[in-house]
């Protein structure tokens, strides 16, 4: 078998990841040796490889569900934004320059199509079935011309189409039609069918419609899946809840301890890698909030600074915003404060930036003793080492290099009384570290919390992507899938007028 599929969707959160990472787990459950692949992929979320390379949170949590180990291929090209117009360009895992969106869509992108299909033929090879992951939409037709993700890919590699739509926002069928209609005859011909994501209801109400749209567009619909609280996964670009809201929509469990403990995740600008707190959230009794006033630190009894693709734009934010003052009370009064990465940085005496910023010398926050000057070579490492009496993994991502020049060591960071900082992310993904990093949090608040002696990261993560793989599993037509992935998109798949525009 050397099968593939693209996952496409109507908009971008449409459950792309989702649905890619169900299906990899599906496939792997009936002894199908997969991988995951997204051909670019623009977040701020990212993970380090043990080769030492840059990818997309979303392709590392795929991997997961394939049970592989993620790899630069899964993901060749990687976008990490640093404002409205410019984005760092991740090449194969490794930095290779800022480039503006003009620049990158004027030319850039176009060149790369042959080092991504280069990438999927690897994997491929290697590989009896890949699982590509779309971006956005491929009906974005002043993006055609330059596409190396949605259609480009699929015509590159002759890879069938399913469309996702989430339902729950209202208009699939209009947006399963649109996206259709406005592709060229060449791609409407890869297109199989549609996959509906986030239903709700009695799914007979539905089946009326799905036929109309089989009428209307000649294609079948390969499954309806229910909406479901709780999956827990990686994001690619976007928060799952508001920032006045939980975290994540994880089961709520009552506390071991008498009390519950609060913790206040500062929601900086190019907010990166807050999937660190995930594991936060998943212990039973912890409370975990995105937060931006400085009223909203009052009652944490742990507030998290986390990592920023831009340091000194977060530095600013936080003075703007009240909440660096609100954060230096807390250090005062010894009340604790976690910086990670972006966030560390930003607590310590001064910055020298000539890279990400390129504002030269800039005051931080002067809560550590610590003073950081930005390389051009990007740090990306997966340390191993001991804190607070427990094993620790983690990864690094960045360009600061911090020189600690007092407290206690911490990671590779250090910490004063309540204050604790390190580049680490993933830390706290390791449960004993993690148990007693809370316990300290707890006695420094003064309040009657007990870490859970039995959660597991790893093993809730595992049970999150079993769920995906039961949906694909019980809610789409896996014949039909497995066909579709075997033997490609069906011939003689009726074309849907206008298609694109000239």
């Amino acid at each position: 078998m050397n099968g593939g599929l693209l996952v496409a969707g109507t908009t971008s959160d449409a459950g792309k990841s989702v649905v890619t990472a169900g299906i990899c787990r599906w496939l792997v459950r009936q002894g199908v040796k997969v991988a995951p692949f997204k051909a670019q992929n623009m977040s701020l979320n990212s993970f380090v490889t043990r080769e030492g390379a840059e990818i997309g949170r979303a392709q590392a949590m795929q991997a997961q569900a394939c049970r592989v180990e993620p790899t630069a291929l899964m993901n060749p090209v990687l976008l990490k934004p640093g404002g409205e117009r410019s984005s760092q360009v991740v090449l194969l895992g490794k930095p290779v320059g800022e480039m503006t969106a003009r620049g990158y869509h004027g030319g850039r992108q176009e060149r790369l199509l042959g080092t991504v299909l280069d990438s999927l033929a690897e994997l491929r090879g290697a590989y009896d079935a890949v699982i590509c992951e779309g971006a956005g939409s491929p009906a974005e037709i002043n993006l055609r011309r330059t596409d190396i993700v949605n259609m480009g890919i699929a015509r590159g590699a002759g890879l069938p189409v399913l469309i996702v739509g989430d339902i729950d926002r209202g208009g699939v069928f209009a947006s399963f039609f649109g996206t259709v209609a406005l592709l060229a005859p060449e791609d409407q011909a890869l297109v199989a069918g549609f996959l509906v994501n986030k239903f709700r209801g009695d799914v007979s109400l539905l089946e009326p419609g799905l036929d109309m749209l089989h009428g209307l567009t000649g294609r079948r619909t390969y499954g309806v899946l229910p909406f479901r609280h709780g999956l827990g996964i990686d994001e690619e670009d976007g928060l799952r809840a508001s920032l006045r809201g939980t975290v994540r929509e994880s089961v709520v469990a009552p506390p071991v301890g008498e009390d519950v403990l609060r913790v206040a995740v500062c929601a900086v600008p190019l907010m990166s890698n807050f999937t660190d707190v995930d594991a936060l959230a998943a212990e039973p009794g912890v409370v975990v909030r995105f937060v931006d006033r400085p009223e909203e630190l009052a009652d944490a009894d742990l507030v998290i600074v986390p990592g920023t693709r831009g340091t000194v734009r977060a530095l600013e934010w936080l003075r703007e915003r009240g909440l660096a003052d609100g954060i230096a009370r807390r250090v005062a009064e010894g009340r604790p404060v976690l910086g990670v990465c972006g966030g560390f940085q930003l607590l310590g005496e001064h910055i020298e930036d000539d890279v990400e910023s390129r504002a030269g010398h800039v005051e931080g926050l002067g809560l550590l003793p610590v003073r950081v000057r930005f390389a051009r070579e990007k740090t990306l490492t997966r340390p191993v080492g001991e804190a607070l009496g427990e094993r620790v993994e983690g990864y690094e991502i960045h360009h600061g290099v911090a020189e600690v020049l007092g407290g206690a060591p911490f990671l590779d960071g250090c910490r004063v009384g309540q204050t604790w900082g390190t580049h680490w992310h993933g830390s706290l993904e390791s449960d004993g570290f993690r148990r007693a990093f809370l316990r300290e949090v707890a006695a420094a608040a003064g309040r009657r919390f007990v870490p859970a002696p039995d959660t597991s990261f790893a093993a809730l993560r595992e049970e999150q992507l079993d769920r995906l793989g039961d949906l694909i599993e019980q809610h789409a037509d896996t014949d039909a899938l497995w066909r579709l992935i075997e033997s490609g998109a069906p011939s003689g798949l009726p074309f849907v007028p206008p298609g694109a525009p000239a």
